[in-house]
């Protein structure tokens, strides 16, 4: 499959806040290029480890869930080293992904429940039974060493999922935690900010006590279970550690936190989304923060070698229906708070696919650029156009993939791309209920086999390369030059990196003539990245051939 790489220029500039506003009247000089990483314009992808690729197939059943589920409810043998293995492919890297998010890794409960939909198992990793182990559905801790460090290898971020909120359901093989960790009622009912936060999300989901300071013991199942596997003794001094150095009480979720924490230390983990954060108290977040910060600091300490570059630990929310209108504050209706004091760098945005649908290019990509870089404000998200909860994705089915990827990869903050949106994997699925639609198995065969399928991988490649070769696509300002043709350029400085490109939209096949004169000087070699083309700017205005309804325009020299 052919590869497009971006030439690529740097030179050393004076340090430069990346929020200063640029006056689109002046001409600007395109010398420095980079691809230096900002989390404000990654380019993320995101997968359900059990439903994105098979690498180890005798691992596919365990703890005896063999039982028939709900359709996409069980267990289907994706993997870890199914992870890796496309990870050294280069599919990731030809995709211009530079961090992939997994859903949780940690073992779930053995047993399924069954709410209307059929028997279910945890497939999904959200459903936690203990925060130290790694499902063997998934594979092994050395499973995940290897994954990290292939993944670094070729200049890609890790980022876990982490879940602080609740335990797995309770079955008849996985009793309830304590009352001291677990309340298992009230239900929420999602009217204030008490209604939300100090209840049960759902039915048979016990509510991790996260408000409490008391002190507690570890739950007898765990204390059993580590004994069993031979590790009680490691596990509980390494905790007898922790609260010695923090000088936290042994409440519910310090020691959650520092379970987490451990998969910093151990394995050079880059980031975390944060699921259902604002069903816990926000001070936990902050709290969680500095655990990380200070982990990921440690394992640069003892791992000066194995560090990407001098980017700090990564931490994106899920904040339910968070949008980027919000804002700073999230509204519960008698109480609004800031997820983003002392806690997250982003917070996914609910909204950006509702921009996408209802409001043209320009209204979207500049609205978003302002808040984005407002100086006064700390406002990062990480947009998506499907995932693996939102029942009403971009493009339900999948009729308009190459319009989702040109929205997604050319909008201002960091993107999140699902796994299957580059490869049209559909989001509606005979006999499946709710969310099981949006988690089939990924379509491998189709974008080996149908030229349809490998023409819409290909468009993602060329958009996604471009975002992850520039910083100036997601973490940039944008500024409109001309509404018709519609071009725009996107500029960005930070220290020593500076970045510029123009992008231009569509336009008719053939030959095409851009106004880039408040952009790029006479003389300058330009190259339209999705057509692999080069032309001279003369008398402000570049004239290139292509069969293709866009233009993705980067100085070479």
């Amino acid at each position: 499959m052919k590869h497009f790489f971006l030439l690529l220029i740097i030179l050393s500039l004076s340090s430069c806040n990346t929020k200063t506003k640029l006056d689109s009247d002046v001409k600007h000089e395109n010398e420095t290029v980079s691809s230096a990483f900002d989390w404000n314009g990654a380019n993320i992808y995101f997968l359900l480890t059990d439903r994105f690729n098979n690498g180890d197939p005798s691992n596919d059943v365990n703890f005896g869930r063999d039982k028939k589920t709900g359709v996409l409810r069980g267990f289907e043998g994706g993997d870890i080293k199914g992870v890796t293995a496309k990870i050294k492919e280069g599919y990731f890297t030809d995709l211009g992904i530079n961090a992939i998010w997994m859903t949780p890794i940690v073992e779930q409960i053995h047993g399924g429940t069954d709410e209307g939909t059929g028997l279910t198992y945890g497939f999904h990793g959200y459903w936690t039974k203990d925060w130290t182990a790694i499902d063997p559905n998934y594979g092994t801790k050395k499973d995940l060493k290897e994954l990290v460090e292939e993944a670094h290898a070729k200049g890609i971020r890790v980022v876990l999922d982490a879940v602080i909120n609740h335990t797995g359901p309770v079955t008849e093989q996985d009793p309830v935690w304590p009352n001291e960790w677990v309340r298992t009622e009230p239900q929420c009912t999602y009217d204030n900010y008490d209604n939300t936060v100090t209840c049960t999300l759902v039915k048979n989901l016990p509510d991790i006590k996260t408000e409490s300071d008391e002190a507690v013991e570890l739950p007898p199942q765990l204390v059993d279970k580590w004994k069993a596997e031979g590790r009680y003794e490691q596990e509980v001094q390494e905790l007898d550690d922790f609260f010695k150095r923090t000088g936290h009480p042994r409440a519910p979720r310090f020691y959650i936190m520092k379970w987490l924490t451990d998969y910093i230390t151990e394995f050079g983990i880059d980031g975390y989304r944060v699921d259902t954060v604002k069903h816990t108290e926000e001070s936990v977040w902050q709290e969680f923060r500095n655990e990380c910060d200070y982990a990921f600091s440690e394992y640069k300490k003892t791992n000066s070698d194995k560090v990407l570059d001098e980017n700090e630990f990564y931490l994106v929310g899920e904040v339910y229906n968070y949008g980027i209108s919000s804002g700073e504050a999230f509204d519960f209706g008698d109480k609004k708070v800031n997820y983003f004091d002392g806690a997250f760098d982003a917070l996914i945005n609910f909204e950006a696919k509702w921009n996408a649908l209802q409001q043209s290019n320009e209204d979207v990509f500049s609205r978003y650029s302002k808040i984005l870089n407002d100086s006064n404000s700390e406002v990062q998200v990480l947009n998506y156009m499907s995932s693996h909860d939102d029942g009403q994705p971009f493009d339900a089915t999948r009729d308009k993939p190459h319009e989702t990827a040109t929205k997604l990869l050319l909008m201002p903050g960091a993107s999140q791309v699902y796994y299957g949106d580059e490869s049209g994997r559909i989001l509606q699925v005979e006999g499946a209920i709710g969310d099981a639609n949006l988690r089939s198995f990924m379509n491998w065969e189709d974008i080996q086999q149908y030229d349809e399928y490998i023409a819409v991988l290909e468009h993602w490649q060329k958009l996604g390369q471009f975002r992850a070769n520039h910083p100036a696509v997601g973490a940039g300002q944008h500024q409109m030059i001309t509404s018709e043709p519609y071009v725009f350029y996107r500029s960005y400085s930070k220290g020593n990196v500076s970045d510029l490109v123009v992008v231009a939209l569509d336009l008719p096949s053939g030959i095409k003539t851009i106004d880039v004169s408040k952009v790029f000087e006479n003389g300058a070699i330009i190259r339209d990245a999705y057509s692999n083309t080069t032309a001279e700017v003369s008398d402000g205005k570049l004239i290139i051939d292509s069969p293709h309804d866009m233009l993705l325009l980067e100085k070479v020299e």
